[in-house]
C-alpha cells in the first residue's frame, strides 16, 4: 500500500480508504463476521483510513464501525460527517453539536480524525443544498466546525464537494477547510481537467487545482459512479448525484469508455480506481465495498499502480469523439 499526503494536515493516507457508505454496503448490510473479515483484511493490506456517516445506514454504519473496532491497536483514522437541516438553520449549532455527539456515541470514540460537512453546496439554500454562504459566515458551519476541532472533538474538518462548482470552489479557496469529497471518475474527469464539448459533465473544473493551491486533501468519491461502471448489476442504489446524469446516461458512458480500455488493465472496477490513482493532486481514493472480493479487487487495482499514459489517451480519445 502507498500512501500519500493528506493535504497540509500532516497526515499520511493510504491511497485507498475503505468506504462505508450505502452504496457498497458491506459494512450496513453484511452479517458482523463478513464485516470483521472485511476490516481484518483492510488493516493487514496497508488501508488506514474509514470513512462513514450519520446517514449511511441512518446510523448502522457507524454503530457496526464502533464495534468492531473496538479495541483494535493497528493504527487507522475514521472520518465522518454531518448533515445539516437547512430548515432549522437558527439551531445550526445546536445540530452540528447534536449530530457528532451520536456519531460519537455509536462510533465509541472520544474524537474522529475528520468531521465532513455532508450537504451539497450552492449560491441559495434549498432542500438539502447549503447556500456558500451559509457555510462561510461569522457564525456559520465552518465556525462551528472549527470550535469542535478546537474542543478536540475532531482533529479536521472539511466538506463533501458537490453541488455548483462555483461555491464549491469558494470554499475550498476560503482557507478555512482541509479536506474536500470530490467527484471524479472516468465519466466525469471535470475536477482534473475540462473533457471536450463532445463529453458534456457536471462542471466540477478547477476543484483539485484549488485543493492543491490551498492545501487542501482531496478525497476522490463516487470512482465508480454508484456502481454503473463496476459491473452492469443494477441493485437500486445508482442514482447519480449530478444534475443532468441518469443512470442510462451514465451507462452509454460508462459502455463507451469501457470498451476503449478494454481488458489490459484489469477489470471494469481496477480501470475506474487506476485512472483515479493516476490524478496526482488526488489525497486517497474512497471505495465503496459491497462485498468482500471487492475489496480484494480494489487492493489488486492499487497494487498495479495508476493507470499508465497508454490507457489515459484511450480514454480521452473517447472523450473526444463523444457518444454521436
Amino acid at each position: 500500500m502507498r500512501y500519500r499526503d493528506f493535504g497540509r494536515t500532516g497526515l499520511k493516507v493510504s491511497e485507498l480508504v475503505f468506504g462505508c457508505g450505502m452504496v457498497g454496503g458491506l459494512v450496513i448490510e453484511k452479517d458482523d463476521a463478513t464485516r470483521q473479515a472485511a476490516i481484518d483484511r483492510a488493516l493487514t493490506s496497508g488501508i488506514n483510513w474509514f470513512d462513514t456517516a450519520p446517514m449511511y445506514g441512518a446510523g448502522k454504519s457507524e454503530a457496526a464501525l464502533g464495534r468492531l473496532l473496538a479495541g483494535e491497536t493497528r493504527p487507522f483514522h475514521i472520518s465522518t460527517k454531518v448533515n445539516v437541516d437547512a430548515r432549522d438553520l437558527d439551531d445550526l449549532r445546536g445540530q452540528i453539536e447534536r449530530s457528532l455527539e451520536a456519531s460519537l456515541t455509536r462510533l465509541k470514540r472520544d474524537s474522529v480524525t475528520l468531521l465532513q460537512l455532508h450537504n451539497p453546496l450552492g449560491a441559495e439554500t434549498r432542500e438539502r443544498t447549503l447556500a456558500a454562504d451559509e457555510v462561510l459566515k461569522v457564525g456559520g458551519v465552518l465556525d462551528v466546525l472549527a470550535d469542535l476541532k478546537r474542543q478536540g472533538l475532531c482533529g479536521h474538518i472539511g466538506f463533501t464537494g458537490l453541488g455548483e462548482r462555483d461555491a464549491v470552489l469558494r470554499v475550498i479557496r476560503s482557507g478555512r477547510v482541509e479536506s474536500a469529497q470530490v467527484y471524479y471518475n472516468l465519466l466525469n474527469p471535470s475536477a482534473s481537467a475540462t473533457p471536450p464539448a463532445t463529453w458534456p459533465v457536471h462542471d466540477f473544473g478547477g476543484v483539485f487545482q484549488a485543493c492543491a493551491d490551498h492545501g487542501v486533501a482531496a478525497m476522490v468519491i463516487r470512482v465508480f459512479s454508484a456502481g454503473v461502471i463496476a459491473t452492469d448489476a443494477r441493485k437500486g442504489l445508482e442514482q447519480p448525484l449530478t444534475a443532468g446524469d441518469t443512470v442510462e446516461s451514465e451507462t452509454a458512458k460508462a459502455r463507451a469508455v469501457l470498451a476503449a480500455l478494454g481488458d489490459r488493465h484489469g477489470t471494469r472496477a481496477q480501470a475506474a480506481v487506476r485512472f483515479a490513482l493516476a490524478e496526482a493532486r488526488a489525497s486517497c481514493v474512497v471505495l465503496g465495498i459491497g462485498e468482500p472480493e471487492h475489496l480484494a479487487e480494489a487492493l489488486a487495482a492499487e497494487a498495479m499502480g495508476p493507470l499508465p499514459s497508454e490507457g489515459l489517451e484511450a480514454v480521452r480519445g473517447v472523450y473526444a469523439r463523444g457518444l454521436g
